[in-house]
């Protein structure tokens, strides 16, 4: 399934609006954007991309091109400045739009990796494609994704960088602007949509060491127990607390790894008084023990 604007519904570039509930999401959020190649092609060509175990993004920066894959219905055809966003890596081939051997196409490549050990709301409520036109965008997303081309053609130093952070913008400016789309919606977007229990999931991504009950949460929507835990799982395909639990162990897998602070400062952090219960609760939701989450971002950072 791929989901793109329709340019009949579309008079003029519309501003986009940032629920806070999904505000709060992406500010506090596992999430991580890497630009991972930018490749120029001439004349005739083609790109074939497997399945990935990440996310994937294409920006065009220059020329034109076309997106097809079993993801999607039919071919796109992208033109410059143009995204498209393919959020659970679903496979995909990349082509010229002619064989005109003059034609130059440019492309910024990146991946997107959730949290690798709970599941990203954004994650479940993201199509399988979808696509941002510059043409229909807003002027930001126009300036930013033009700001991306320059700086690779800059040859600037910290390049690498300063396109990480971005095309962390740009990808967050396109989870906006589908959030905005008059589209069917589902998980997360279903949910902004319902003014109750958006209130709920904006208290439990801006407070995650609150301590959530059913009771609290339902008097916060305005709704008895029962109707409210039918409504949430309805829309998030989840009950309320196991989303809370979630929540909170994808919160620590960020806090985790700030190594200045304790498993039991994390622990304390997200309303847990028992640093032994944390430790069995994250390793049961995650798979993982906590002190495993610092020694692979230690790692990292060592290579």
């Amino acid at each position: 399934m791929y989901i793109e604007h329709n340019p009949a519904l579309v008079d003029r570039p519309r501003p986009v609006l940032v629920e806070p509930a999904l505000e709060s999401l992406l500010n506090h959020s596992m999430l991580r954007v890497d630009i991972v190649a930018e490749l120029q092609h001439c004349g005739s060509w083609f790109m074939d991309e497997p399945r990935y175990g990440c996310g994937l993004f294409h920006l065009v920066g220059t020329g034109e091109c076309v997106v097809e894959g079993p993801a999607l219905s039919e071919a796109l055809h992208l033109q410059a400045g143009d995204l498209v966003v393919l959020p659970h890596g679903d496979p995909h081939r990349l082509s010229s739009v002619s064989n005109d051997e003059a034609a130059v196409t440019s492309l910024i490549c990146g991946e997107l990796h959730f949290s690798s050990h709970t599941m990203h709301p954004l994650s479940h409520a993201l199509p399988a494609c979808f696509v941002v036109r510059a043409a229909q965008a807003d002027n930001v997303f126009r300036r930013l994704s033009s700001m991306m081309v320059d700086v690779v053609n800059s040859g600037v130093v910290g390049r690498q960088v300063l396109l990480n952070k971005l095309a962390d913008t740009l990808f967050t400016l396109a989870v906006c602007d589908y959030a905005n789309r008059p589209t069917d919606r589902r998980g997360l977007f279903a949910a902004l949509a319902d003014s109750r229990i958006c209130k709920v999931l904006q208290a439990i991504h801006e407070s995650p060491g609150h301590p959530w009950t059913m009771q609290s949460m339902s008097s916060l929507a305005c709704m008895s127990r029962s109707a409210f835990a039918e409504r949430f799982a309805q829309l998030m395909k989840v009950p309320p607390m196991q989303y809370v639990t979630q929540w909170r162990v994808s919160v620590a897998e960020r806090l985790l790894r700030d190594r200045q602070l304790s498993v039991a400062a994390v622990a304390d952090q997200l309303g847990y008084s028992s640093e032994a219960a944390f430790r069995r609760l994250f390793k049961r939701v995650s798979g993982v023990c906590p002190g495993r989450i610092r020694a692979k971002d230690a790692g990292y950072l060592l290579n």
